[in-house]
């Protein structure tokens, strides 16, 4: 017998419904119109429980309640242009509840979703993201991990380096569009899908930390996932990549891979030690298994929340598991509410740059806030000096699709005119004409020490990692006077090189040596 729900909220993109029998044509628009603020909530997607009353209760539907009312579920998702598919059935007091994940299809850009794969080196995240992404199994031998390496030495070496997006696209009824295309091609995935998930490649290795976190900071993910081999287990940087989810309120999920090389009792030990780092005091999160199709669809369900971490044993070579682990990634709800901040002045921090021949610099990057559109006037900057000056906005691509505007929430790169490419570094920010920008190289902030081996004190100079700036600062001044691990404190720190576009409420890391910290921006000095 399932367990009784919450009781239903009014906010939010979850519906409970006893049952679906209208008796007038006002019922069903009633209905659809409730549907419709559903999936609004949802930024595109809603789920719906039928069989459950509004206190949470799993009462069930009879197998003729239960054909009736998807049948009005089917009227109502026609009126307002949206599918369903049912993702999970259980039995009940008298029949059994059904749970639908519905998603809006008519005249809609995709839903998008971001998820950052964290873990240490050789853990097979990028093996696991070429399977994902190109629909076919790893040899055993590199060729998964192949296909989606950007560098040489990358390939020679077995180890990225970088930070690399690819998508992978599911259709209404929750089917990869990238297995049915036979060839990844990123243009046809965004214009087929009607969820878009990109998946965010990151660096495992100790050494290309700080492209980690820039990864991290850079694209703003909804989720993050903890890649693990099942015969080594959570060693070397798995703890600080979780650390750094926990301390962002990035929820995770984790995936173990290489189940098909790992001994039972290997694998076994492997489950233990990761439930163990998941219940550490700070992380404390709920391991939970997933092991059917209902499971994945109760944890994605549950994801937004950051409370319950699933995990999932899959195999690259085999195709054990990945089932499981598609289906529930095309069932994760957006996080982030973009639509917010539509609204706002147009605002994007510098990722990469391109000389592109017969086009000119490129930049790329996530557009934090508003919109811009192609031959708008924008702000570049700060400069050496501290300056900001007009671009022209020539192109924008999505998805390495041409599009005429590009909104908050979206990795876009623009072509630019009127500045030359060695002119621009990463960590400047491209901004609405209208705004007055402020170039600031002194900072107060919020401090929390997470490690270091002795004392800091005012003269510290550790790397900044704020978005995607990067640069050495010096600690000017604490109120403590001296910190050490575990240590929290309002501190002053200024910029050694140059002046950065930063705003208060602004989450950074900072790191030196074997030392580590996290703030929050509190004010801008000077």
């Amino acid at each position: 017998m399932p367990p009784a729900r919450e009781p239903e909220r009014d906010e939010g993109c979850v519906e409970y419904k006893l049952r679906l029998d209208p008796s007038t044509p006002e019922r069903v628009q009633k209905l659809a119109t409730q549907l419709n603020y559903r999936l609004n909530e949802g930024g595109g997607e809603a789920f719906y429980e039928l069989g459950v009353t509004d206190d949470g209760e799993p009462v069930g539907l009879t197998d003729e309640e239960a054909e009736r009312s998807l049948q009005v579920m089917r009227r109502v998702c026609e009126i307002v242009g949206a599918s369903y598919i049912v993702v999970r059935r259980e039995k009940a007091k008298r029949g059994h509840v059904y749970e639908l994940l519905v998603r809006r299809t008519v005249d809609t850009p995709p839903i998008q979703v971001s998820v950052v794969l964290l873990g240490n080196v050789d853990a097979g995240k990028s093996t696991l993201k070429g399977v994902l992404v190109y629909g076919q199994l790893d040899d055993g031998d590199g060729l998964a991990m192949s296909m989606v390496a950007r560098y040489l030495h990358e390939l020679k070496f077995r180890r990225s380096s970088s930070v690399t997006f690819h998508v992978l696209g599911f259709d209404e009824m929750g089917r990869s569009v990238n297995d049915e295309l036979g060839a990844y091609d990123e243009a046809q995935v965004y214009l087929r899908a009607s969820k878009v998930v990109t998946l965010v490649d990151l660096a495992g290795h100790e050494r290309y930390l700080k492209t980690t976190m820039r990864g991290v900071l850079g694209s703003a993910p909804d989720y993050a996932c903890m890649v693990v081999a099942g015969n080594a287990g959570p060693i070397g940087s798995f703890r600080e990549h979780l650390g750094m989810a926990v301390a962002l309120r990035i929820p995770v999920f984790v995936v173990v891979t290489k189940v098909d090389m790992a001994p039972p009792e290997v694998l076994g030990r492997t489950l233990r030690d990761i439930e163990a780092y998941l219940k550490l005091p700070g992380v404390n999160k709920i391991p939970f298994v997933v092991k059917s199709p209902g499971d994945a669809a109760v944890a994605a369900r549950n994801m937004p929340h950051g409370r319950v971490a699933p995990i999932f044993l899959v195999s690259n070579v085999t195709g054990e598991g990945l089932g499981l682990l598609k289906s529930f990634i095309n069932m994760l709800p957006p996080r982030l509410d973009w639509s917010e901040k539509q609204g706002g002045r147009f605002l994007s921090y510098v990722d990469e740059k391109f000389d592109v021949s017969g086009v000119g610099l490129v930049v790329s990057g996530l557009v934090e806030s508003g919109s811009v559109s192609a031959g708008d006037r924008v702000l570049l900057g700060p400069f050496d000096d501290g300056s900001f000056r007009t671009v022209r906005v020539r192109s924008i691509h999505v998805n390495r699709l041409p599009v005429e505007r590009a909104v908050a929430g979206q990795m876009a790169g623009f072509a630019l005119a009127n500045v030359e490419y060695d002119e621009v570094r990463r960590g400047m920010v491209l901004l609405d004409l209208n705004e007055r920008p402020r170039a600031v190289r002194e900072f107060e902030a919020k401090i929390r020490v997470l490690h270091h081996p002795t004392t800091i004190r005012p003269g510290y100079e550790p790397v900044i990692q704020l978005k995607t700036i990067r640069q050495s600062a010096k600690l000017v001044y604490c109120t403590k006077g001296v910190l050490r691990s575990g240590d929290v404190d309002t501190a002053v720190f200024r910029f050694k090189i140059r002046p950065e576009y930063i705003n208060e409420g602004d989450v950074f890391f900072f790191r030196e040596g074997r030392t580590k910290g996290m703030g929050r921006v509190t004010r801008l000095l000077s």
